[in-house]
């Protein structure tokens, strides 16, 4: 008789309350605030954010399209009304630094490389820029070119970190407990699931489904079939 593999279990994620997510988007500032709240606000992976490009945000529209995500899923979410100024503003100095770069000969940025030789021009358009571009130009290994990359997730990752225990939460929350947490606070707020699905990018609904466990349910309003009888 052949071996029968047993049942991956998945533990449920780790999720703040919607108190102690204000409490560690207080504790921070600047871009790396931005960033968490985009992350918190749209359900975003850590490498979704970091990788966001300028033409992904439709302010028009209010919303975010994630390209290219886990399993190469493509997805639109609410653009979160509380960020849309800031995030104009930050979006207006990211078009001046690449107008910048190129005036000192620069401003080319990494793009797929199907789209990359059909137009040949896109790396160096506005739409392409990140939106989260690093501070200083490197080296592209790929082409050898000199280019301006995104920032490094390691700066996110600690900033997310420091907040945390700035806020004196004690649970091992990382940049994807504010996803957890998204889908989490979706769910309590009576967002459908095939809905969080859909915004989450889950092929599954069966891995929506883990955040119904640690809702934050009311138990008061249960009553005991004792008090029915």
């Amino acid at each position: 008789m052949a071996p029968v593999r047993s049942k991956r279990h998945r533990k449920p994620p780790t999720v703040l309350t919607k108190a102690e997510v204000a409490q560690v988007l207080a504790r921070m500032q600047g871009t790396h605030q931005l960033m968490a709240q985009l992350t918190y606000g749209c359900g975003l992976r850590l490498m979704e954010c970091i990788r966001l490009r300028v033409q992904d945000i439709d302010f028009g529209q209010g919303n975010l399209f994630v390209r290219g995500g886990k399993g190469s899923k493509d997805r639109t979410v609410p653009l979160p009304e509380v960020v849309r100024a800031v995030l104009a503003n930050h979006v207006e100095r990211v078009v001046e630094l690449h107008q910048k770069d190129l005036r000192e000969g620069f401003g080319e940025v990494h793009v797929p490389e199907a789209l990359a030789r059909k137009y040949r021009n896109a790396c160096r358009e506005t739409g392409w820029q990140y939106v989260f571009p690093a501070k200083k130009r490197s080296i592209d290994p790929r082409s050898g070119k000199e280019m301006r990359h995104h920032v490094l997730e390691s700066g996110f990752q600690k900033a997310v970190k420091e907040a945390v225990g700035k806020a004196g939460i004690r649970k091992r929350a990382t940049v994807h407990t504010l996803r957890h947490s998204f889908a989490t606070h979706l769910l309590e707020n009576g967002t459908t699931i095939r809905m969080v699905q859909e915004m989450m990018g889950h092929k599954h609904v069966k891995t929506t489904e883990i955040y119904t466990h640690v809702m934050e349910h009311d138990l008061h309003a249960v009553k005991s079939p004792l008090d029915l009888l």
